[in-house]
């Protein structure tokens, strides 16, 4: 396991831990009370650690390298996945994936930002900052919805749109507001999640929806609290203040009414259950579709259009 600067108090109880059911699997002690007594103690320094949580914390655990990515979840909670790929222009974009699955019996189109679990898959991913051509093959997936009646789900987990000077010459502004022009209007259930970073454009050129959600340890933002310390104060050494000030942890965006709700991870974070992040995020996600296929698509459209301009404080 990987433990981040906070978790430290968290180590030393894992190794012994693991140390303890070596000797149950290899000795002749039995350690049974000991494995319990020990996994209690886990438990109570877990709720104390992640009770308390700074925003800085949160987008530590958003960023974790072993919590699950899009492809996961898709692997884990689809059947019969088919991954589609290209955008009918330029190229297929690899740092977002979609395609067409089942569901609990329900035909869904799925899309989702996808980082790469090690080094060469980040790199092959473009670490999930997606090109031009990502968000034009993510639009022709959800034409290719609408087309057919099946509801959308997007996976949102992105550092950003690729800032890159070739993105910007293929129109990354462009597709990304075609995006949310498209989105808006489109006929189907659109079903949002941030389940790592929602950074920027990167993360709305796929995050307009009837529902949005995020896990509990995500962060949505216009900008990373890198860039803003490094804007505010030439450093990246006041990062943590910037995640305060911004204001971008799943609470804030809930209680700003940004988002519609909030899904519980596993205590510790999704990487420290990825299983029951699975189970958890399926049945929020059949719950919501059940819902969302019962209205009829003027009124979708409707209330999408609604739900977007009723957004934000003004005088």
């Amino acid at each position: 396991m990987v433990f981040l600067d906070f978790e430290q108090p968290l180590e030393s109880l894992f190794e012994q831990l693991e140390k303890l059911r070596e000797v149950g699997e290899h000795g002749d002690i039995d350690v049974t009370a000991a494995i319990r007594e020990l996994e209690s103690k886990i438990e109570k320094q877990q709720k104390e650690i992640y009770s308390n949580l700074t925003g800085w914390q949160k987008v530590q655990l958003s960023r974790h390298p072993e919590r699950p990515y899009t492809l996961h979840y898709i692997n884990e909670m689809f059947d019969d996945f088919v991954e589609l790929h290209g955008d009918r222009y330029f190229k297929d974009d690899k740092a977002i994936v979609g395609g067409i699955g089942n569901i609990g019996g329900k035909s869904v189109i799925v899309i989702g930002h996808q980082k790469g679990v090690n080094t060469k898959m980040r790199q092959y991913r473009n670490f999930g900052m997606a090109n031009p051509e990502g968000y034009r093959k993510a639009l022709r997936l959800m034409k290719m919805a609408e087309r057919f009646g099946f509801p959308v789900l997007c996976l949102i987990d992105t550092p950003g749109a690729y800032p890159g000077l070739e993105a910007e010459e293929r129109g990354q502004a462009e597709a990304i507001a075609r995006n949310l022009f498209e989105m808006a209007q489109l006929e189907v259930p659109i079903l949002c999640y941030v389940i790592g970073e929602g950074a920027s454009g990167g993360a709305i050129g796929i995050g307009l929806g009837d529902k949005v959600y995020m896990l509990e340890n995500t962060w949505y933002s216009v900008i990373s609290p890198e860039s803003c310390s490094s804007i505010l104060w030439r450093s990246w050494d006041f990062k943590e203040q910037a995640a305060e000030a911004l204001k971008l942890t799943s609470d804030h965006m809930h209680n700003f009414g940004l988002i519609d709700g909030i899904v519980k991870e596993p205590l510790g974070g999704a990487h420290s259950n990825p299983q029951q992040m699975v189970d958890i995020l399926k049945e929020h996600i059949l719950k919501e579709l059940e819902f969302l296929v019962q209205i009829p698509k003027e009124q979708l459209i409707n209330n999408r259009i609604d739900k977007y301009s009723s957004m934000g404080f003004y005088q």
